[in-house]
């Protein structure tokens, strides 16, 4: 990518060389050209929340911005992008959006994210930290950037405007407004689950912003719950936890299972945590914010139970379905299962077969089914 402070090398996480799609946007070169041109001073403390594959905070390294990100695939980017560019060790704060925010924000750059509730959380959490004279500039291409986006700028840090758009992306620029009463933080958000979908029925599900459907019990989900496998499964993963409403319904009806909940969200896997811990389950379970099943030992589980993404942020990819599907293989015991949860159109049943030798219709209608593999 070609910045105003020279040319950065910068790739995804975990790389391949086959993936086509590049790790900065359009966005990204307008947020950074911007500041280059209107000679934004980068001093004090530089926060940039949500860069997705760690394009800002290696091209602005030298000002030493603190990043603040809910991906760990997007935190080992860019710790590979910094070491790329020569930055030393640390020299970047890496925060999740789970750690307490810098005190004083001097200058806010945000890359939008498409989860209006992401970026309401963020706002609210860093709201105490910006002053009267705080630069904030937010980037996104134009399909990210709506109404609702500017209104929450608007309610939270004060009077927003956008940029002419350019490569189809666009700046949102918002004059901070110590004075102005904000709303209460409304996150982690909890409800009641409905009755009919087995062991979690009429449970508790806590949702950290972010996460997929925080406020209600999306359709495929509640079609997995209602045909999960029984009892006996010993040690299981729930691939892509989310909320973990799938890891505790299993652990709800076998307190002896062992469940590990794993998600690239940070979001994700607190909300996991704390929807199994309200809900007051027995037994062991661990939780863990990672690229899939690495650095789960081969050979080492019984059931693996997944509801695979299939859009890496604007672009519709089954790159990571396939990911999890090799790495629940590599994980599972010899006679262990995969249960994956699917819109049917999507075919996994053909990548299943490929990678198996198997695969078995659990249960169908018309949007999803429910598909078993069994490792030999």
């Amino acid at each position: 990518m070609t910045t105003p402070w020279g040319e950065v090398e910068l790739t995804r996480f975990p790389e391949d060389p086959r993936d086509r799609l590049r790790a900065w946007d359009a966005s990204d070169a307008y947020l950074l050209h911007h500041l280059a041109e209107q000679g934004v001073p980068l001093t004090g403390t530089v926060v940039v929340v949500g860069d997705r594959w760690g394009a800002l905070a290696t091209a602005l390294a030298q000002h030493r911005p603190a990043q603040i990100t809910d991906s760990f695939l997007g935190q080992q980017a860019t710790l590979r992008n910094l070491a790329r560019a020569g930055v030393e060790p640390g020299a970047v704060p890496l925060l999740t959006t789970q750690d307490p925010p810098p005190e004083r924000v001097d200058v806010l750059l945000i890359r939008v994210p498409k989860s209006l509730a992401l970026l309401e959380e963020q706002l609210l959490r860093l709201a105490p930290a910006v002053h009267s004279d705080t630069v904030v500039v937010g980037a996104g291409m134009v399909k990210e950037i709506h109404t609702s986006t500017l209104q929450l700028f608007e309610r939270i840090l004060g009077p927003t405007r956008t940029s002419l758009a350019r490569q189809k992306a666009r700046l949102v620029f918002c004059t901070p407004d110590p004075d102005l009463e904000r709303p209460a933080n409304p996150w982690p958000y909890s409800y009641v689950l409905p009755r009919g979908i087995g062991a979690v029925s009429g449970r508790t599900v806590v949702n950290h912003a972010g996460v997929f459907c925080a406020d209600r019990l999306d359709i495929g989900t509640r079609f997995f719950l209602q045909h999960l496998p029984g009892p006996g499964a010993g040690r299981v993963v729930d691939l892509g936890c989310g909320n973990g409403v799938v890891g505790t319904a299993v652990a709800l009806a076998d307190p002896v299972a062992e469940v590990l909940f794993v998600d690239e969200s940070f979001q994700a896997v607190a909300s996991a945590e704390a929807t199994y811990k309200a809900n007051g389950v027995p037994g062991h379970a661990e939780f863990r914010v990672g690229d899939g099943l690495a650095g789960v030992a081969s050979a080492s589980v019984d059931l693996v139970l997944n509801n695979p993404p299939f859009h890496s942020h604007q672009a519709t990819s089954d790159a990571t379905a396939w990911r999890m599907f090799t790495g629940a293989r590599r994980a599972l015991l010899p006679g262990g299962e995969l249960w994956v949860i699917g819109n049917r159109h999507l075919g996994y049943h053909v990548k299943l077969k490929r990678l198996f030798g198997n695969c078995q219709l659990v249960a169908s209608d018309p949007k999803f089914v429910v598909l078993k593999a069994v490792k030999a």
